[in-house]
Formats: structure tokens, C-alpha cells, sequence
């Protein structure tokens, strides 16, 4: 029995470290994915020409991260790229662009060096709006966006 406890207090002191790790790890990958935003054209998952070099920078943080975690010995790790969209249109189709868009931003960071296996698509439709209402154009693209985060 005093080893099941034991082991139950390192099991809580493991997911207490993840969380820290996973807080500073993801404010670092949101501030990236912010500086680093590539536009899509209006209504598709069509990517908007200049991403190459955003999504290079990109790839790179996100590389960077994986070698910083693995270093201290975090493992079983994924990192999530989640697709928004403003509030305009029909709930459902929504959802659906901003998977497409996730999974085109996958592809492209990919592409740059992003293993494939430590990397997700996850469309999030108006579900998590940055900016409510969103009744304006600029608070609309500002919607518009892809994040990354890390996920234990």
C-alpha cells in the first residue's frame, strides 16, 4: 500500500511538472504562431502567398520546443495547430474550414521540418474567439487565425 501511495505522489508530481512545462511551453508557441500568421484567402483553406518564411520561423519553434522538452525528459507529447474562424456563416461549415486550414497549416510546417507524427489538426470553427463581438472586419480577421500549443 505505501508503495501505490508513493507512486501515486510522483504520478501527481509528473502531471504538476507537464502543466508547468505545458504553460511556459505554450506561451511561447502562441506568441509564435501570432508573429508568424499566415493569411488564407477569404472562405477557403488556400493559403495567401508570403507564408513561406512565417511558417519556416514557425516550424522552427516548434523543432526547438520538441528538443527542449525531450531534453528534459518530457515525452508523449503532441503539438495541436488549431484552426479559427470569425463568427460569420454557418456554424457547421465553419468548424469544417477550420479543420482544412489546421490541417494546411500542419502540411506546410511539415514541410519545413515538423514531424509528422508529433503534429495534429484540430478545427475549433468560432468556438474560441480572440476578439467578441466580432463585428468588425479587423476584429473579424483577427479571428481568423491558427494557434499551436503543445498537448501531454
Amino acid at each position: 500500500l505505501g508503495a501505490k501511495v508513493a507512486d501515486q505522489a510522483k504520478a501527481k508530481a509528473a502531471a504538476e511538472g507537464n502543466k508547468k512545462v505545458a504553460s511556459q511551453v505554450n506561451a511561447r508557441l502562441l506568441a509564435e504562431a501570432r508573429k508568424n500568421q499566415c493569411s488564407f484567402k477569404s472562405g477557403s483553406d488556400e493559403l495567401e502567398p508570403g507564408c513561406g518564411t512565417k511558417s519556416k520561423k514557425l516550424a522552427q519553434t516548434i523543432i526547438d520546443v520538441k528538443k527542449t522538452l525531450q531534453s528534459n525528459g518530457q515525452s508523449g507529447f503532441k503539438f495541436v495547430v488549431s484552426g479559427h474562424t470569425d463568427s460569420r456563416g454557418d456554424a457547421a461549415k465553419n468548424k469544417e474550414l477550420s479543420q482544412k486550414r489546421a490541417q494546411v497549416m500542419v502540411k506546410e510546417l511539415v514541410a519545413k521540418g515538423v514531424d509528422q507524427g508529433d503534429i495534429e489538426a484540430v478545427g475549433m470553427g468560432s468556438e474560441k474567439m480572440l476578439v467578441k463581438p466580432d463585428n468588425t472586419a479587423a476584429k473579424q480577421a483577427k479571428n481568423r487565425r491558427y494557434e499551436v500549443t503543445v498537448r501531454f
